[in-house]
């Protein structure tokens, strides 16, 4: 059964609030879920942010066979990596973890997508994930353009992200517009609680190592940068991009369910 909806956006954009000392020390916190698609795929530097804010990590992989949780009830959040299949797979694992994102935005629970999971996100919410029309892709370091909405939100964005993707997507009805980019427009968006980026501020510098390595045919690729590129881009962009999803992400989990606060 497909959940696929448009009816969690529009909710009011505030700037990311900030968690208290005290909020987080005096009481658990809460695992944050993730989903991962390979078998050797880490949550890498958004583990790491997780991590230093208290958070253990619920690490799943549907592809193999976990399970993932009717609520989010018993998780601060959930966090959808990237991976090399796509959206438009006919794979059961992909069209069951399409429909499960209904769970995070029916009950306004933070969920944040990146690359495949962004697309994941905008593809249960409506909208198209294809190709670039003349095939390009994103793969290396990249400028976007933060939005009003996106700078309000969250100040400081990276001038560069990394990004390692074939596919992109059309805004989805109600979201709201966070970063945009070139080849690929849609770089950041919001609907409620839920976030999507295109690029991957997760990757760090082993793991740039590794997707190199065994993904090096992908770098002959139009539009994909030369591997030598992708370490002096680093050497440059690397420092704000990771401060970026350090307030990002404590930000993102900050935010509480609007129906939560009503109820209070």
């Amino acid at each position: 059964m497909s959940f696929r909806t448009n009816r969690f956006g529009g909710a009011e954009l505030v700037p990311f609030p900030r968690r208290t000392p005290s909020a987080t020390a005096s009481e658990p916190l809460l695992p944050v879920l993730i989903v991962l698609h390979q078998e050797s795929s880490t949550p890498g530097r958004v583990g790491n942010a997780l991590r230093a804010l208290g958070h253990r990590l619920d690490i799943r992989r549907p592809r193999f066979g976990d399970p993932l949780p009717d609520t989010l009830d018993r998780h601060a959040g959930a966090v959808m990596f990237g991976g090399p299949m796509s959206a438009n797979d006919s794979d059961d694992y992909i069209r069951r973890e399409i429909d499960w994102i209904e769970i995070p935005l029916r009950e306004q629970r933070p969920f944040l997508g990146i690359c495949l999971g962004a697309q994941m996100l905008a593809m249960q919410l409506g909208a198209r994930v294809a190709p670039h029309a003349q095939a390009l892709t994103q793969i290396g370091y990249y400028p976007i353009r933060p939005t009003q909405a996106g700078h309000a939100l969250c100040p400081d964005w990276p001038a560069q992200v990394y990004h390692w993707h074939r596919e992109g997507f059309q805004l989805p009805r109600g979201a709201e517009l966070l970063a945009e980019g070139d080849d690929f427009p849609i770089q950041a968006f919001r609907t409620g609680n839920a976030f999507g980026v295109q690029f991957h501020p997760d990757v760090t510098y082993a793991m740039m190592h590794c997707w190199t390595t065994r993904g090096y045919d992908g770098l002959s690729a139009p539009g994909a940068r030369e591997r030598h590129h992708h370490f002096a881009d680093r050497a440059i962009y690397d420092a704000a991009e990771r401060a970026w999803l350090d307030h990002f992400i404590d930000g993102w989990l900050a935010r509480r369910p609007v129906l939560a606060q009503a109820a209070e």
